[in-house]
């Protein structure tokens, strides 16, 4: 090497040295989210896709252990013929179709009530609605299995109190899915309040103001001003009521066991049960992805319908 070639080696050098360190800074910029990310990843790819896939596959076969063998589509075609399945399904869409609409109602009433002018103290009410949905299910269970006892509930002896007949409320068919409604009412209404208060305090009181200029009575204004501008909230909370009711496992299961003869038993203690004390992993996939295809084309048919209400 000359020195007329040299300084020309060194700045060669220099600029592959400086394109080295960029690539890497470069690599580092762009790797890092992802490192960052990898947790996370790797937990819902172990904890949560890998169970997903694995059942899937798992509601193709029948068996346990090592005498697992695949069964084709064997398990569905015995969710149709299966009674105790349809028992469940039939439980499960009574129990929604009474719960959601009167826990909605009240929840909606209940945020206008707080929501009003003539209303003090409304961070106190907005706690005290609440306070319900913070309880532990299995205690929620537990106490209203004390407070619905035939015998020595409370609820009982209030009725006898004043003079009305007592309800064997966990002995009966009809009453015992009416006392997991009620469960279930008490303990969500105040969840959803809470949302449809967020929601009110959004609409501009302009809107209100010029409907009492122009005559508009309160129910009035409630049909035209306050239902529509709610509207994306009252689809999200019952869309988000009805994949929970579905999916309705803890209440039954510690108030009721679902009974008495079935009564209540629902879709998802109906999965536990061929799961965990028959053992039949492939029939309660089945029963899990049947019920998991339900809740997704009931959301999507509301989704739709009050999608188009709206535009």
């Amino acid at each position: 090497m000359t020195a007329a070639t040299a300084p020309a080696v060194q700045a060669d050098l220099t600029k592959q040295r400086a394109a080295r360190a960029y690539r890497r800074a470069r690599l580092r910029r762009t790797a890092l989210p992802y490192l960052l990310l990898a947790p996370a990843l790797i937990t819902f790819g172990v904890f949560k896709a890998y169970p997903i896939i694995d059942s899937l596959l798992l509601s193709f076969t029948t068996g346990s252990g090592a005498a697992t063998h695949s069964a084709g589509l064997a398990n569905y075609r015995r969710l149709l013929d299966d009674p105790l399945f349809w028992t469940a399904l039939s439980n499960t869409g009574q129990i929604l179709v009474v719960q959601v609409p009167l826990m909605l109602g009240l929840a909606l009433l209940m945020a206008v009530g707080i929501n009003s002018v003539l209303v003090r103290w409304r961070a106190v009410w907005r706690l005290g609605v609440f306070m319900p949905a913070v309880t532990g299910l299995v205690a929620t269970g537990v106490m209203f299995a004390f407070l619905l006892n035939t015998d020595h509930g409370a609820v009982n002896w209030l009725l006898d109190a004043v003079g009305l007949p007592t309800v064997d409320w966990l002995g009966q068919p009809f009453w015992a899915r009416m006392s997991v409604v009620l469960v279930l009412t008490w303990h969500y209404t105040g969840y959803n309040a809470v949302i449809y208060l967020a929601g009110l305090q959004g609409i501009p009181k302009e809107l209100y103001e010029a409907a009492m200029v122009d005559g508009a009575g309160p129910i009035r204004r409630f049909t035209a001003i306050t239902v529509p501008a709610l509207r994306p909230v009252l689809l999200f909370t019952v869309v988000l009521s009805t994949i929970g009711t579905l999916q309705l496992f803890d209440e039954p299961y510690v108030l009721t066991g679902g009974g008495p003869d079935n009564a209540s038993l629902t879709v998802s203690m109906y999965l536990y049960q061929n799961g965990f004390r028959y053992f039949d992993f492939g029939y309660a996939s089945a029963i899990a992805y049947a019920l998991t295809l339900l809740v997704s084309v009931l959301g999507a048919v509301q989704m739709r319908l009050m999608g188009e209400r709206d535009r």
